[in-house]
């Protein structure tokens, strides 16, 4: 599929739908983009930029049709991508009539449904019937700033139809974006979920004024701790190594851009949990992964420390300092 003869709907306003939104345009993939928001709706209207979002990134709407519409940007689109937070997930589709079973659908979500404990793609299939070989994910250590600024990055496109990987990579490809291919939906989608949690426990402890010796084995720890947590809940050939695991745990824990180290930042420097969501401007998805992550070992028993402690302090009141120096004792 050429891409001036794809029409993409994409769902979702925020940095990384804008960053993708603007990928496509570069590349005259023609774009259907759903824009729940009025003001930033009438912005990329009338001035061509998100006066949310990548406020500084110019868009070239010549090739889009814009609307705040779903069912008018998916019902003619060939492929559609979500990149909503996860946690409105539900709420972005809540008024989709138009059917998803025969598109190609893309997930660019890292998290978690809230209430169901499904990851976005698995939830995606199951309630809209999509088929396996017609979904696909992008991910990878890429944060949506320095892509809208045309940094060099990496994604990792994955699917079980190689044919469907190689049409979702020409639409990604940029002269500053690099891309790699996987067929481990699971494996990829769950890092790409965990690495959230273990950045809310960096954040967490640079907050409380651990240094960057503990930064470092802390994150070390979380590797591991994930790499068993995918070993045991759905056993893969897989390289944790990988960008696409490993990559987003590192640029997620130390990157400025990252929301989930900034929201346990402020946890970490006193804040209270519901105090730090509302000073958010952006949702970190490490708050709900943190939940549903325990939940899902419920039934396996994985060593998962890190992850334990952070659901601790977020959703039993236990005390960040507490729980951060009570896991420094579990650390190797």
């Amino acid at each position: 599929m050429e891409k001036s003869q794809s029409k993409c709907a994409v769902i979702g306003y925020g940095s990384w739908a804008t960053a993708i939104v603007k990928i496509f345009a570069e590349n005259g993939v023609r774009v259907a983009w759903h824009i729940r928001n009025p003001e930033v709706l009438a912005s990329v209207r009338e001035e061509g930029r998100n006066c949310k979002y990548l406020r500084d990134v110019d868009l070239d709407t010549s090739r889009m049709e814009l609307s705040d519409d779903i069912n008018t940007v998916v019902r003619d689109a060939d492929t559609v991508v979500m990149a909503m937070p996860s946690a409105f997930t539900k709420t972005f589709l809540e008024p989709l009539t138009t059917p998803l079973a025969d598109k190609t659908v893309i997930s660019a979500v890292k998290g978690i449904v809230p209430g169901e404990y499904l990851s976005v793609a698995g939830y995606l299939i199951r309630r809209y019937d999509i088929p396996e070989h017609q979904m696909a994910l992008v991910t990878g250590p890429s944060h949506a700033e320095e892509v809208g600024m045309g940094r060099l990055s990496y994604l990792t496109v994955v699917g079980t139809d190689p044919t469907l990987r190689e049409q979702v990579a020409h639409m990604f490809e940029r002269p500053y974006i690099r891309i790699s291919h996987s067929e481990d939906i699971f494996g990829v989608e769950y890092a790409a979920i965990m690495k959230n949690i273990y950045a809310l426990a960096v954040g967490m402890a640079v907050g409380l004024g651990y240094g960057d010796n503990f930064i470092a084995v802390l994150i070390s720890n979380a590797a591991m701790e994930m790499s068993r947590f995918m070993a045991e809940t759905y056993p893969a050939q897989r390289d944790t190594f990988a960008s696409a695991y490993l990559g987003d745990l590192l640029v997620t824990s130390y990157s400025q851009f990252s929301r989930n180290r900034r929201f346990g930042l402020m946890i970490g420097k006193g804040y209270s949990v519901e105090a730090a969501r509302v000073e958010m401007s952006m949702v970190a998805e490490g708050y709900y992964a943190a939940e549903c992550v325990m939940r899902i070992n419920e039934r396996y028993g994985v060593e998962m420390p890190i992850a334990r402690a952070v659901y601790g302090i977020l959703y039993e009141g236990k005390s960040p300092a507490a729980g951060l120096k009570l896991l420094t004792e579990k650390l190797i």
